[in-house]
């Protein structure tokens, strides 16, 4: 049976990670597996982040409420992407864009879309300053 996860975010104290929390508790992911950071996303040695993903299993579903709140490094992203999707076997949900939704085509194209979706998202998230989002159009 697959369990639904969620990874909250914050980069420092002064940010609230309210809106995360609600749109998973939204989804009815339970406390218990919501796992929060309080720390930069500039890499992936995150304590919550490292104890989720040695809990994470084949089939289960992990949300996350946008793209950002896994991390800021474009290269890494890609590669815990790879490793959850491909390694693990797990599902993720990006809530802000439901084009990065692994759920949907598992076939060799949505497969594919889901990579070419991700790479675009994480480029345009780490190389806009000012955070428009061209995605916007796509929700």
């Amino acid at each position: 049976m697959s369990i639904s996860y969620g990874y909250v975010r914050v980069s420092s104290r002064e940010q609230n990670e309210t809106r995360q929390i609600l749109a998973l508790k939204e989804l009815k992911i339970l406390p218990e597996h919501i796992y929060m950071d309080r720390q930069s996303g500039k890499d992936f040695e995150r304590p919550q982040y490292q104890k989720l993903c040695h809990k994470i299993k084949k089939d289960d579903v992990l949300y996350i409420k946008s793209i950002d709140r896994l991390g800021r490094n474009y290269e890494e992203i890609l590669r815990q992407w790879s490793i959850l999707t491909k390694e693990k076997g797990v599902d993720i949900v990006v809530l802000d864009m439901p084009l990065l939704d692994t759920r949907r085509g598992k076939d060799l194209m949505g497969t594919f879309l889901s990579d070419i979706v991700l790479q675009i998202a994480s480029g345009n998230y780490f190389f806009s300053a000012n955070k428009v989002y061209f995605f916007d159009i796509l929700r």
